[in-house]
């Protein structure tokens, strides 16, 4: 009899040490759950957000941010194309996010119903896919137009024709960008087309415009602005992020939106449909439209920013740039990239002859 009650008592001590095991296992799951919960995926532009913003979002919110960077809009959608999951938000230009919902990769957010939005200046509401701001919010702006060291050009320019009777001249070398798009643009701005252009002929023309400056380019390249700054080179076709660098050394260095006109880029905020933190990508959303952290970004970023009201917060420099924040008569110079389709492929077939003309 003692046997059976040992050993009776033996199994129900087992069964309450199980039973514990298995609580404290779950409990430990659900920890597990509750902290990957508590993250927000952000994948973004290099160097394209303040980390002081993700540290304070971080602070408010207690959920952490994890950033990961891309260099392109097409890197950014092949990876999320070729099965990358984990990411939440994105920062895509206009014409991507058009892409990227006719592929139903973007979640609806309903950011435009939140009380904040109503700081976006409604005119850079651009997508075509999202007209009203139901899906993502409309983050930063600039205008793509040259960096120059005016110590080695002995001169401010005043655009593309300036800069090319400067450099030819006095035997100078720049750089362009190596995108395809932003280069034919300047082709087709300097032929008086649009940028949007899938014409064959008005292509052709912009590549052979392109061509005639290969004999100055020193490179097709990203990473031109260290090479002004030190004066390897006398400018660089760049984006207007580059302000930063005029700001730090202002006697030789300056920036100009040709005056031939230029492009313009935006990027909005969007959460994707594959995001495992769709709420904490909202808050992000949320977090975001509000005037001092939009401050907070441009302050370090120099780009314009679409909240209007977050303007007046930026630093005296930034605020007063014509560059930055450009007047009205300039932005009407500037134009914004579209989704070609299959027009795309008349693009690839001149950047090729451009990329490989000797």
């Amino acid at each position: 009899m003692t046997k059976t009650i040992d050993a009776a008592a033996r199994g129900r001590t087992k069964r309450r040490a199980w039973c514990a095991g298995l609580a404290l296992s779950m409990a430990a799951l659900l920890a597990a759950g509750s902290a990957r919960a508590e993250e927000l995926n952000v994948y973004n532009w290099g160097e394209y957000i303040n980390p002081a913003v993700l540290k304070k979002f971080e602070e408010e919110t207690k959920i952490k941010v994890n950033l990961s960077t891309y260099s392109s809009n097409e890197e950014m959608l092949a990876k999320i194309q070729g099965g990358a999951t984990g990411y939440d938000i994105v920062f895509p230009s206009v014409h991507m996010q058009d892409i990227m919902d006719k592929l139903g990769l973007l979640e609806k957010t309903d950011i435009d119903t939140y009380e904040g939005f109503k700081n976006i200046e409604p005119s850079f509401l651009r997508a075509k896919s999202d007209p009203k701001g139901e899906y993502c919010l409309p983050y930063a702006f600039g205008s793509v137009g040259i960096l120059y060291n005016r110590k080695v050009l002995g001169k401010d320019v005043t655009g593309w024709k300036d800069l090319l009777a400067t450099v030819k001249a006095k035997g100078l070398k720049f750089t362009l960008l190596d995108d395809m798009r932003e280069v034919l643009a300047v082709g087709l701005i300097l032929n008086g087309h649009k940028v949007n252009s899938t014409d064959p002929a008005e292509l052709q023309q912009a590549a052979e415009t392109m061509i005639a400056m290969k004999p100055q380019v020193a490179a097709f390249t990203y990473d031109a602005r260290p090479m002004v700054g030190a004066g390897d080179v006398a400018a660089a076709h760049f984006f207007i992020g580059a302000m930063i660098d005029v700001f730090g050394n202002p006697k030789d260095l300056g920036f100009v939106i040709p005056e031939e006109g230029a492009t313009m880029y935006q990027e909005d905020i969007c959460v994707l449909k594959s995001a495992p933190n769709k709420q904490n990508a909202i808050k992000f959303l949320q977090f975001y439209t509000r005037p001092e952290i939009a401050a907070l970004n441009v302050s370090q970023q120099t780009n314009g920013t679409p909240n209007l009201p977050a303007r007046q917060l930026t630093p005296d420099n930034i605020k007063n740039s014509k560059e930055i924040n450009p007047p009205q008569e300039t932005m009407q110079r500037l134009q914004i990239f579209q989704d070609l389709g299959p027009g795309i492929r008349q693009l690839d077939r001149v950047w090729t002859k451009v990329k490989t003309a000797q």
